[in-house]
Parts: structure tokens; C-alpha cells; sequence
């Protein structure tokens, strides 16, 4: 009988290739477009993602003007991306994408100076609504959307989870997110620590140590609190 070996299996990691899996089902979704057909969402060139968490908590908001496809893939399956490169970012911690299409420049040349205004545009105000939507005021962003005073009507969007059931349950889990939110706070600071950095990066830190510690009280909480703290002398069935 011959045994499994791990060893000699030629895939990446169950969560590596279901996050794979699912982002392209994603990026392939229909979207219809104002000339009537339906597009794969990911096809479009111009337009603004956001990224949430397990809470359904905005986390980062992005635009691209290279197609949404590249840029997405970029920051959640390469790690070419700065932000997670740096720890700003966290793939494991991405679990719905919204996105922002826009098909009236989808035949415009990258450096078309008023399709970027638009696009800059679009990004301070999903950047804004994310911000206000969040329980702590503040986005995972280092740097702010590029300034201006315009405004602009936000366009029909596309949201959906990019994980399946079964990721869900493994990743769902409050100590585990506890556990790799820690880790990827640690490794920023490590980060910061070790290079002369901009106010972003520490403004994510702490936004990320605001999130930790909302995270471990809601847990704490959630098992009782201080009720749940054995005192000396007695009994328990912990392990130290």
C-alpha cells in the first residue's frame, strides 16, 4: 500500500489555490454595460475596488486605470503590490471585493488627463464613504486618495465574497484572526523600525492595533469577561 506523501504533490496550498479559484469567479462575473452586452467585471480598465474584511469592515479602496483584473490579482495573489509588501495589506484578511466599474473610458488612453480626474475623483469619495462607514473612522490606506474639492455620482457597483464555505470556517474564527492580525502588526512595525517612513505607514499601524484590541475585547467579552477569569487557589481545566 502506498502511503499519501505530501512531498511529491505538485499544487500550492488548499486556501492558495481556493482563493485563486474563487477571485477569478469574481473577476469573471457578468456586468452590464451601457452598450447593452455583458462584461466580465474584471475586464474593465478604468475604476475603483475596496476591499472588506470578515466584518463586513472596509478596509482598503484602490483604483486602477490598467484594468481591474491586473490590479486586483496584483495586490491579493503576487504580493507585488507595496502595500503587501510592507504589511499594510493582508490577503488572508479580504473577504468581500467591491467594485466600481467605469465603461465610458474603457477605449481611453491611460494618460487621458480628464479620465483620471474622474477616476482621482471617484477614489476621494469611495475613499470618504469607506471611512464613514468604518466603526474606526480609518481605512488600512498609507496614502490619501489625491486631493480636490469635485464630487462625483458614485456609479453602479459589483460586491461579492472571494472565499469559499470552507475557507470561511477556517479563517472566521476570532483567534485565528486575532492571531494573524498580531502577526501582521508585528511584521509593520518591524517594518517601520527598521527605515525612515512616512506618517501613513504609522497612521495604518495604529490602525491595526485599534482593530486588534476591538477584536480581543469583543472575544473577552463574548466569553464572559471577567466571570470567566479563574482566581488563585481554585481549579481549572486550562492548560498552562
Amino acid at each position: 500500500m502506498t502511503l499519501f506523501d505530501p512531498d511529491y504533490v505538485n499544487l500550492p496550498p488548499f486556501e492558495t489555490e481556493d482563493l485563486r479559484v474563487n477571485l477569478v469567479r469574481f473577476l469573471d462575473a457578468s456586468f452590464p454595460d451601457p452598450s447593452g452586452t455583458l462584461i466580465k467585471v474584471g475586464n474593465y480598465k478604468w475604476g475603483v475596488y475596496a476591499f472588506f474584511d470578515y466584518d463586513g469592515e472596509p478596509i482598503y479602496v484602490g483604483q486602477t486605470n490598467e484594468a481591474l483584473r491586473t490590479r486586483i490579482r496584483r495586490h491579493l495573489t503576487n504580493q507585488r503590490t507595496d502595500a503587501v509588501a510592507m504589511s499594510v495589506l493582508d490577503p488572508f484578511e479580504v473577504f468581500e471585493i467591491e467594485v466600481w466599474p467605469l465603461p465610458q473610458f474603457q477605449r481611453t488612453p491611460s494618460g487621458d488627463s480628464a479620465a483620471r480626474h474622474h477616476l482621482n475623483t471617484l477614489e476621494r469619495v469611495i475613499t470618504a464613504r469607506a471611512v464613514e462607514m468604518s466603526k474606526f473612522k480609518v481605512i488600512l490606506n498609507e496614502k490619501d486618495p489625491p486631493p480636490g474639492i469635485d464630487t462625483t455620482e458614485i456609479p453602479p457597483s459589483y460586491r461579492d465574497r472571494i472565499v469559499s464555505p470552507r475557507v470561511w470556517e477556517l479563517r472566521s474564527h476570532p483567534d485565528f484572526r486575532l492571531a494573524r492580525r498580531a502577526l501582521i502588526i508585528s511584521r509593520l512595525a518591524q517594518v517601520i523600525s527598521e527605515r525612515k517612513v512616512q506618517g501613513g505607514l504609522r497612521r495604518v499601524l495604529l490602525a491595526q492595533a485599534r482593530r486588534l484590541q476591538w477584536l480581543a475585547q469583543r472575544r473577552y467579552e463574548a466569553l464572559g469577561g471577567a466571570t470567566s477569569v479563574s482566581k488563585e487557589g481554585k481549579d481549572t481545566d486550562e492548560d498552562v
